[in-house]
């Protein structure tokens, strides 16, 4: 753990650029907690960092693909997407939906104004990037 290598492309600089202002510091602060959680995370160390569908996305050898994003016609949400044929989100919705706010299948979905709850999205993070190791387990082990 600690040993993190991260592999980035500049579209990705390019992205959070585009975000207007009273968001980008939200999605910049989505980056630090998954780069944080990948360096906590044992048997996490390299981190892909690129775009896909245009959007920030966060990929790891054993993992699912995490991405998060702001779009304008939802002007006061964000949110941190998971592959949607995964059993995370039913799974983050079991255990936390007292905690988040879901869209469907694929996203955890924060309000600009809202406090994340970093704790609980940090364990939802590593679970998404080790989804591999972990699908086969009851609620992928989360208690």
């Amino acid at each position: 753990m600690g040993n993190l290598q991260v592999i980035t492309t500049p579209q990705v600089k390019v992205a959070f650029e585009d975000y207007p202002d009273f968001v980008r510091t939200k999605m910049e602060g989505l980056r630090k907690l998954i780069i944080e959680t990948s360096q906590e995370t044992e048997g996490i160390n390299h981190l892909e960092e690129t775009l896909k569908w245009g959007e920030p996305s966060y990929l790891t050898k054993n993992g699912s693909t995490v991405r998060i994003d702001w779009k304008p016609k939802r002007h006061d949400q964000y949110a941190m997407y998971f592959k949607c044929t995964s059993k995370l989100v039913p799974t983050f919705r079991k255990v936390y939906g007292h905690v988040f706010a879901f869209e469907g299948n694929p996203a955890i979905v924060f309000g600009v104004n809202d406090m994340v709850p970093k704790r609980e999205l940090k364990r939802c993070i590593a679970l998404g990037l080790n989804y591999h190791k972990v699908k086969h387990l009851p609620l992928l082990g989360l208690r």
